[in-house]
């Protein structure tokens, strides 16, 4: 019971390392970046999607097909790992080689059709952590050895029992056998110490 309580606490861990939902504006051309702490061999999930926004009027208009919005991604050497251009709904991924803080960055570009004056383009990004991709074999192997190393204590508990238990058992046949033995023998000296005891009282 303990060993499944425990793969479930690590695949948890493991499969919700962080999920990350964002909502930002963005002019044309904007670069937006934001930092993101990964643990190595981690798959980065990203989906996205753009509305745009007028300020003026405060509500959301359709959104052209001609938005572009491009996605980078740097190590913490700040070695691009990830670059792609998508339209205004998209997804990405990517896994990380080691831990620590990847830059995120992502850039609109509405060159083709301007974005008006006072429109913004509005960005819904969700990023999640699927995971550490390639330790599962470790994973469940670490949790078979702990799983067997907890069954041999318990078969070591129930020896431990079983010995006591025989023990107890012995002393009280050895009890028993030494009470069969010795109750005949103090009755036939109780049955002389009384018949001597009458003749000399005669």
């Amino acid at each position: 019971m303990a060993a499944v309580k425990l793969l479930t606490v690590v695949l948890l861990h493991f499969f919700f390392t962080f999920v990350s939902s964002l909502y930002f504006h963005m002019g044309d051309t904007e670069r937006k970046c934001f930092m993101e702490k990964i643990p190595n061999e981690t798959m980065l999930i990203g989906n996205y999607r753009t509305r745009l926004f007028d300020g003026q009027r405060d509500e959301y208009l359709p959104v052209s097909q001609n938005i572009t919005l491009s996605v980078q991604f740097k190590d913490p050497n700040d070695k691009l790992v990830l670059s792609r251009s998508h339209g205004s709904e998209g997804s990405f991924r990517f896994r990380s080689k080691e831990p620590g803080g990847y830059q995120i960055c992502l850039q609109a570009n509405c060159s083709q059709h301007p974005l008006p004056a006072g429109v913004l383009l509005a960005v819904h990004l969700d990023l999640r952590a699927a995971g550490r991709t390639n330790n599962y074999a470790e994973i469940a192997a670490l949790l078979r050895v702990r799983q067997l190393m907890e069954q041999v204590l318990q078969i070591q508990q129930e020896q431990k029992y079983q010995r006591l238990m025989e023990r107890d058992s012995l002393e009280v046949t050895e009890n028993t056998n030494m009470w069969i033995f010795w109750w005949p023998v103090a009755r036939s000296l109780y049955v002389v110490f009384i018949i001597i005891w009458h003749t000399k009282s005669w």
